[in-house]
């Protein structure tokens, strides 16, 4: 590390310091003429004969010291005061510097010394914290002729040498008057330069050429090695040359300097002076009552506002109580700035502002089919939502509601409404909601007071009549603070809205022309008030069609779109995207499809930038390298004696649920269940414990059986917790087939609760579970005959091969499971 970076890094032990200009000394150091010995006073360059012979070495990083320079020094005290001490004992107090640039001082060698340095007389040294600080007078150059020490402090034997001039020639005398007139041209442009260089200038006329050449070279801003190669010529014409073109850069970048903080101060002025020009025409006008203040332009912003708006009267009179308030308040208090608030809020409603609707069916076919593949019942139900308001003449006022598990597209579905019907749409979520003045807003009397979502969602789609998606409607919470889903009884009641009341605004507004849209998982935790004023529509997940579908006219194409890859460059086979769908991607929307696709676009744009092949192939050979081992395998049917599968619905779908019975010991009679049953389930469990126990003898089995037995009932993934009124059938069959000892030998699968009479009640998701069928390769099922209407509603292809029987009562299903 060099000196100069060492005192950089520590600042309690500088190294070298001193002006990079040369020519003046710093304005606070104390410097008299009349302290340097002998007839220095007079002359600057002392006679050569008076110079020693040998001197001791300090060196310089920044730049060289020159012999025409009087300047203060600081260095570091730790490194070099024997140096100086020996300096200040000798009776000439002479030091040489040499400039060595960026070589560290620790590592120093005597080949980093140049050849030529400058000798100088040391003059009021001083030492204070941990820094020696002097007084350095240049007095001339000198060469090393031999080390005599080569280690600090450094002593070597040093010669002066001539520099050759021939001051009276034409060449030389044009040099120096150029050089004394560049110098004359830098003092006026740059301020660094003051008056004690003038004084500098006045020693030095064109007949001394040698020491002009030092000091205009001393006082630019050149680099180091530049200013060292001047140093060590000797010739002084050849000198001059070289620095004259150093010293004309230098003007020119003062100029430039000059011309910027010209252009910087001219606009500053400008400024200032358009400023006072604008305040005394303000004065001016208001004295010939031809001006506005703040206050008239806010009255006059809201009051254009309103010339396009249909304004209801009431709505009209509040406006006009708060203008007349705005305009005799002073514009600094706080209650003009509320007041503002409040009417610019009141005037940013779209009041009698509609969109036209588009109910052009065939339009949103369109819109739909483009959108999204699969879920054709869905769409079939909002087109005849949409044909619905062509007889009407509106959709204003209805709410709609998306069930359905994760991924499966109900916002989006939301969006395609409001495009089909050329609305806009605004959406935002409610999940986790606690404040009832998200939905209301906050009274006015509070800081920070903000109108409800719904008023904010208006003023931003600018119309009455938007698309309005609540998202997440199943997932609101209740605080102390107040309970949402309440609030929303108002927003979602087609009787109650059209005079829904906000809190901040505290005026009426019509919602009735709003189309609310709302999406959610599962409708167990939607309040029954709240779920009885919304339309119910199901979104019950994708089968395997339908995701490749999906997944090849939407997910893949989206995907190289956002990468920015060409659709040639990575190839993904048919075979290898079914794959992906069966065996990493079974969830019921395609979330998780998507998530499987992005992670082959990424490791194939790191093939295709690390290789040198113009495209990648995924097949199904070479896809477990992109994503690994499959997730999924294909699942196996659980067969044997007390063995049956049966059907469920969970939030992320339909899902295959077998059941397992199975006599434990014969020494007691008992009945155990596992598998972290809820109390649904374990109902359903007693009552099918309770039925077949009756019922042995009429379904041919040993009446005696369950006297000395005892079974366990387990439903298997124990750790899953499961609970749901659809397990009785199955329940029943998988105790019946134990005591008959009769094992199902065929893919069979059931659902359906059972009475202790023998009823076989209806269930609900019927589609998830047919569907969750046919993902097992299950294509015989038994339902319950009071969802007879609900299977027969189900799309062609999803009732493609399925043999289905309908159950009223438990003999009908005893008949198909054991003949």
């Amino acid at each position: 590390m060099s000196d100069e970076q060492d005192r950089r890094h520590d600042p309690d032990a500088p190294e070298w310091r001193h002006d990079t200009h040369g020519g003046a000394h710093d304005e606070d150091e104390e410097f008299d003429l009349e302290d340097l010995p002998g007839d220095s006073r007079h002359a600057v360059v002392p006679a050569r004969d008076s110079l020693p012979e040998r001197i001791y070495l300090l060196p310089i990083h920044n730049r060289p010291f020159f012999p025409a320079q009087v300047q203060p020094l600081v260095i570091n005290r730790e490194r070099w005061d024997e140096t100086m001490q020996r300096v200040a004992k000798t009776p000439h107090h002479t030091v040489g510097l040499a400039f060595v640039g960026e070589a560290a001082v620790e590592g120093l060698a005597h080949d980093d010394f140049p050849e030529i340095g400058t000798a100088v007389k040391v003059h009021k040294l001083q030492g204070e914290e941990g820094q020696l600080q002097f007084i350095a007078q240049g007095l001339q150059r000198f060469r090393i002729q031999r080390w005599i020490s080569r280690e600090p402090p450094y002593l070597v034997e040093v010669s002066y040498p001539r520099e050759p001039v021939d001051a009276e020639a034409d060449e030389a005398r044009a040099y120096a008057m150029a050089l004394i007139n560049g110098i004359k041209e830098l003092l006026p442009i740059n301020p660094l330069y003051g008056e004690e260089l003038k004084h500098y200038l006045n020693r030095f006329s064109p007949h001394e050429p040698g020491p002009l050449t030092d000091f205009a070279a001393a006082i630019t801003s050149a680099k180091g090695r530049e200013l060292q190669d001047v140093l060590a010529t000797l010739p002084v014409l050849a000198r001059m040359q070289k620095v004259l073109p150093l010293l004309r850069k230098e003007i020119e970048v003062a100029q430039l300097q000059s011309e910027i903080s010209d252009q910087v101060n001219a606009q500053m002025q400008e400024r200032q002076r358009e400023f006072f020009l604008r305040e005394q025409l303000k004065v001016i006008q208001r004295e010939l009552g031809i001006s506005k203040d703040e206050r008239e332009n806010d009255v006059d912003t809201f009051r254009d506002r309103l010339e396009s708006l249909v304004v209801p009267p009431k709505v009209l009179t509040r406006i006009e109580e708060e203008l007349d308030k705005l305009a005799v308040l002073e514009t600094g208090s706080p209650e003009y700035g509320t007041t503002r608030n409040y009417l610019d809020w009141l005037t940013s409603m779209p009041w009698g502002v509609h969109s036209q609707d588009q109910l052009d069916l065939a339009h949103a076919r369109q819109v739909l089919d483009r959108d999204h593949d699969g879920l054709g019942d869905v769409k079939e139900r909002i087109i005849e939502f949409l044909a619905e308001g062509t007889f009407k003449g509106d959709v204003g006022g209805s709410i709609l509601l998306l069930v359905g598990p994760p991924g499966v597209g109900k916002t989006s579905i939301g969006r395609s409404i409001a495009e089909a019907l050329g609305r806009e749409f605004y959406r935002f979520s409610v999940g986790g909601m606690r404040d009832e003045a998200e939905i209301k807003g906050h009274r006015r009397t509070y800081i920070g007071a903000m109108p409800g979502k719904l008023v904010q969602a208006l003023k931003e789609v600018e119309v009455e009549n938007p698309v309005i998606m609540l998202d997440e409607i199943d997932k609101m919470g209740q605080s102390f603070q107040g309970d949402p889903a309440s609030a929303l009884l108002e927003v979602l009641d087609p009787e109650q809205n059209v005079d829904f009341l906000d809190h901040y605004l505290d005026v009426r507004l019509d919602l009735s022309k709003v189309l609310f849209v709302c999406t959610a998982n599962t409708l167990d935790s939607i309040p029954g008030p709240l779920f009885d004023r919304m339309e119910q529509i199901r979104l019950s997940g994708y089968i395997a069609e339908e995701k490749l579908a999906i997944a090849r006219n939407h997910l893949w194409p989206r995907l190289l779109k956002r990468a920015n890859i060409p659709k040639k460059r990575i190839n993904l086979t048919e075979a290898a995207l079914r794959q992906v769908v069966e065996g990493y991607a079974r969830e019921a929307g395609v979330r998780q499809l998507e998530k499987q696709l992005h992670r082959i676009v990424r490791k194939a744009a790191v093939q295709l930038l690390e290789g040198d092949q113009a495209s990648v192939k995924v097949s199904v050979k070479n896809l477990e390298t992109f994503l690994g081992a499959p997730l999924f395998r294909k699942e196996q049917v659980l067969k044997g004696e007390g063995v049956v599968t049966g059907l469920a619905w969970t939030a992320m779908g339909g899902a295959t649920l077998p059941i397992e019975a199975g006599k434990v010991h014969s020494l007691t009679r008992g009945f155990k269940l596992t598998g972290k049953l809820g109390e649904v389930m374990q109902e359903s469990a007693n009552i099918a414990y309770s039925y077949v126990l009756g019922h042995l003898a009429e379904y041919g089995a040993d009446a005696d059986f369950f006297d000395s037995a005892f079974v366990h009932l387990h439903v298997p993934e124990g750790a899953t917790p499961k609970d749901g009124p659809s397990a009785g059938v199955t329940m029943t069959t998988a105790l019946l087939s134990l005591a008959k000892h009769h094992a199902i030998d065929r893919p069979l699968a059931m659902t359906g609760e059972l009475t202790l009479t023998g009823q076989v009640l209806p269930v609900g998701g019927i589609r998830e579970k047919v569907i969750a069928a046919r993902r097992s390769g299950i294509f015989e099922v038994i339902l319950p005959d009071a969802n007879r209407r609900d299977y027969e509603e189900l799309p062609d292809h999803l009732k493609e091969g399925m043999t289905v029987h309908f159950a009223k009562r438990y003999r009908d299903v005893a008949r198909v499971v054991f003949g």
